[in-house]
């Protein structure tokens, strides 16, 4: 009986061990990287349930980290919930707004992952520039300090006009985002010479703050050499909210 219990408490305090040690970024890029490559997700998916609030503010510490982890996890979240009900896209407001992800001790929506964590607590429809009254403990522990705008160009929504999704590592975040903000703007841009008139993403009307407005915009589509000058005038693409799962891409080494 006596080694009975030594073995309970040893099984005990190696399973709290490993508990503790748990790598959630990793987790969160296998997640999504067995969603891509069609494996099992549920162990993951179990993990992730179990987290603390405190556990993920104790690991996700720079906004690089907090960014890479949530970006992961919102794609990922989005893939299973759509592929097992695609009829949850026919109410859009519904299908980001209710609490779907379980995590942090909390069950959270698309729309408090993306407004709230990655974007600092801003209003979902105010083009970036208000932000919530309402913030609860866990959006402000789990949030980023500045708003990165390349993260509009790593979400993926469901829809055919998103970016594609890929799986980001805090480490290398600057180069993944760079690639993929680059890839994606030369995708959906188009200019025209004469008029100095360029027609891009809706992404950058919606959310028009978070890039520095209109004159921002125009700078980073410069900058990022997807217009040979800063263009004098810019327009915006419709956006094609058309159901569209498995746009995968795998940024190079």
């Amino acid at each position: 009986m006596k080694q009975f219990f030594i073995l309970l408490i040893f099984l005990s305090n190696t399973f709290l061990f490993s508990q503790q040690n748990i790598n959630y970024q990793k987790v969160s890029e296998t997640l999504l990287q067995n969603i891509i490559d069609e494996k099992s997700y549920e162990k993951e998916i179990r993990i992730l349930e179990k987290s603390t609030l405190n556990e993920l503010v104790t690991e996700l510490k720079t906004d690089k980290q907090k960014i890479a982890f949530w970006v992961n996890i919102y794609n990922a979240f989005i893939q299973i919930s759509l592929s097992e009900n695609p009829k949850l896209y026919d109410d859009r407001g519904a299908f980001f707004g209710d609490e779907r992800v379980k995590i942090a001790g909390e069950t959270l929506s698309f729309d408090d992952i993306e407004h709230g964590i990655i974007r600092k607590s801003r209003m979902k429809i105010s083009l970036g520039y208000l932000r919530k009254w309402f913030r609860p403990k866990w959006e402000r522990k789990l949030r980023v300090k500045d708003i990165d705008w390349r993260i509009h160009f790593a979400l993926n929504c469901g829809a055919i006009s998103c970016p594609p999704v890929a799986v980001y590592t805090s480490k290398d975040l600057d180069r993944e985002f760079g690639f993929m903000t680059k890839e994606y703007l030369k995708e959906q841009t188009s200019y025209d010479e004469k008029t100095k008139t360029a027609k891009s993403v809706a992404l950058m009307s919606w959310f028009r703050a978070d890039f520095g407005g209109k004159c921002g915009a125009k700078r980073i589509l410069f900058e990022y050499k997807i217009t040979p000058e800063k263009p004098k005038k810019l327009d915006f693409r419709s956006y094609d909210w058309t159901l569209s799962l498995g746009n995968f891409r795998t940024i190079p080494e």
